[in-house]
């Protein structure tokens, strides 16, 4: 398994004052928000609504780009932004790709 997530762990220590105590703190959290998160862009895509695609793709690009975990921002981002024009067919095309994304996550 390729590891797609490019997460630039010297920024993420960075934004922790190079604290690793508080680095994991924060990935703790990220990982349960971004599993409910995915879960709510299923939903979206499941009902074609985009209001619940792009809040939940917007809450994902936020958490992950204070990270530094860019392969899922840059993927929620896209999804995001597909979402603001009222479609859902990004997520729908790219939402595999973002669930070996959550599973690569769980590993950092």
């Amino acid at each position: 398994m390729s590891n797609n997530l490019q997460w630039n762990k010297t920024f993420a220590l960075e934004q922790t004052a190079g604290n690793e105590e508080l680095l994991e703190e924060l990935l703790v959290l990220f990982k349960n928000s971004a599993a409910a998160d995915y879960i709510l862009l299923q939903e979206g895509v499941k009902k074609n609504n985009p209001e619940v695609v792009m809040h939940a793709a917007h809450s994902i690009k936020g958490a992950a780009s204070s990270l530094g975990i860019e392969g899922i921002r840059q993927l929620a981002h896209a999804m995001e932004i597909d979402s603001r024009n009222n479609s859902v067919v990004v997520a729908r095309d790219t939402l595999p790709a973002m669930a070996e994304l959550m599973t690569q996550l769980q590993v950092l």
